[in-house]
């Protein structure tokens, strides 16, 4: 079993530890909050409360269509340049809301009082990848994403079931398509090799038996539902690792989620996730008892990672590369200050790596290193100048002549507004020049600045002359881009 975290390891580093893997950070006075709390106590109220709720509107759309059939009926009687124009206006329109549904989401991390939800929601979106690149419909996507945050803390099968007959997924690997005697084995083999079991647990045999034992399952494209029609179901006698019969979909998810390999897998994925390290020698099997002793139920599995000592290790601990999702939240949230316009938003994380519900494959995205290039880097940086000045830096790109003759060279232009500085660092507070630095160091790095850091921001601070003269906006956005900052 895991072993709980000594109470007399538990004060505000472990607290702002907590907030920043279980959530998006928080600042100060949120972080000193849970300290207050008992341990048990203060991860009980973020992993289940006693209910979930968001200030966050759905999206208008985010319903079936009503009039869907009306549309393809008079798409399948227009003339070949109607259905152009048609399909040209419905791209159109799904783009624009693919962009609102990035900002919506990216508004319930930043403000939702139960954070532990949504980065959940963020880890199932990169455990079973779908892109909307293939599905086509905004409003397939958000009911993928509101499955995630419904049914994510529960139980393991549950959420499996729930994701099989997913619409968005049943498109994204063709299980929608599968039919008899030729099954589609899309579905089948990720649901083995991703989401399941894990690469070389089972067989060819296995997967081209379970692709048959899920036919029958398809999708009422009219009414955006899973629906399942008897006649397209294989009802033969099929094997799957091991066991025989007239296996269907509630045969293969028992089979499945009671294995061994499944328990070892899925905890192991979420302690990458949230621990941020490899699994370290030896807590496999302390995992998985955790796993079953919680019923397979991802709460209470949860809560009994986050008060383990081996979650708040000295190499866990401050070692995890910020995703770009997180690095943008976790910046809003300690700058106090909005989210830039959804458009921003959505092209500072396409550019940094993590397009939201655009996963680069079925494996989603990699993490880690992989966060980090000279590309990146840069573009983490001007991250922080706009989010500290509202500033968006433009490729540097002379534009055509101006009638004078001249080119214009502007490369910066307010896209929203600059934080508010006597929020961050108050006038009373500016005692010195190192006091200064220490309020940043608690703030933005949770007392973990570096040597180099400390003498990096020092010697900036020098530069500027008097404490009246200092460039505070400069100074937040060079402890954005310290090394330090891009981990948590």
């Amino acid at each position: 079993m895991l072993v709980e975290l000594p109470a007399s390891r538990w004060n505000v580093a472990a607290a702002a530890h907590l907030l920043n893997r279980a959530g998006f950070g928080g600042t100060p006075e949120e972080i000193a909050t849970l300290a207050r709390k008992p341990l048990r106590e203060a991860v009980t109220s973020m992993v289940a409360p006693e209910a979930f709720s968001s200030p966050t509107t759905n999206p208008s759309w985010a319903r079936p269509d009503p009039d869907r059939g009306v549309r393809l009926k008079a798409f399948r009687e227009a003339s070949p340049e109607e259905r152009t124009q048609l399909l040209r206006e419905q791209r159109k329109v799904q783009r624009a809301r693919m962009i609102e549904l990035e900002g919506w989401w990216l508004t319930r991390m930043a403000s939702s009082p139960h954070p532990v939800q949504e980065k959940l929601t963020l880890f199932w979106h990169g455990h079973f990848a779908t892109s909307a690149v293939k599905v086509r419909d905004a409003y397939l996507m958000w009911r993928q994403n509101d499955l995630f945050r419904r049914h994510g803390l529960g139980p393991w099968k549950t959420l499996l079931r729930e994701v099989t007959l997913d619409p968005a997924m049943l498109i994204w690997l063709d299980q929608a398509q599968s039919r008899p005697p030729r099954p589609n084995e899309n579905y089948a083999r990720e649901l083995m090799e991703l989401f399941v079991l894990g690469e070389g647990r089972f067989s060819e045999r296995d997967v081209t038996e379970t692709a048959r034992a899920l036919t029958g399952w398809t999708l009422d494209r009219l009414r955006q539902e899973p629906v399942y029609r008897p006649r397209l179901h294989d009802s033969g006698s099929k094997s799957v690792l091991g066991r025989e019969g007239k296996l269907g979909l509630e045969d293969i998810l028992e089979l499945l989620t009671d294995r061994p390999d499944s328990d070892r897998w899925i905890t192991g994925r979420l302690w990458t996730f949230f621990a941020g390290t490899p699994l370290p020698p030896g807590l496999q099997d302390a995992l998985v008892d955790s796993f079953r002793d919680a019923g397979r139920r991802i709460a209470p599995f949860l809560e009994t990672l986050f008060i383990s000592e081996a979650f708040h290790a000295p190499d866990v601990v401050g070692q995890k590369i910020k995703s770009p999702t997180e690095l943008l939240v976790m910046a809003c949230r300690q700058l106090d200050r909005p989210l830039p316009p959804a458009p921003i938003c959505a092209n500072s994380l396409r550019l940094l790596g993590q397009d939201l519900f655009h996963p680069p494959n079925v494996k989603g995205w990699e993490g880690g290193m992989a966060w980090i290039n000279a590309n990146t880097l840069l573009t983490r940086q001007n991250l922080a100048l706009t989010l500290v000045t509202g500033e968006n830096p433009l490729p540097n790109v002379p534009r055509k002549p101006a009638q004078n003759g001249r080119s214009e060279h502007r490369r910066r232009r307010q896209v929203t507004t600059p934080v508010e500085l006597k929020t961050l660092i108050p006038v009373s507070a500016r005692t010195s020049k190192q006091g200064t630095i220490e309020i940043l160091n608690e703030r933005f790095l949770a007392s973990r600045l570096s040597d180099r850091g400390r003498k990096v921001l020092l010697e900036y601070l020098s530069s500027q002359g008097d404490l009246d003269r200092l460039d505070l906006l400069g100074l937040l956005r060079l402890t954005l881009c310290l090394p330090e900052y891009q981990l948590c």
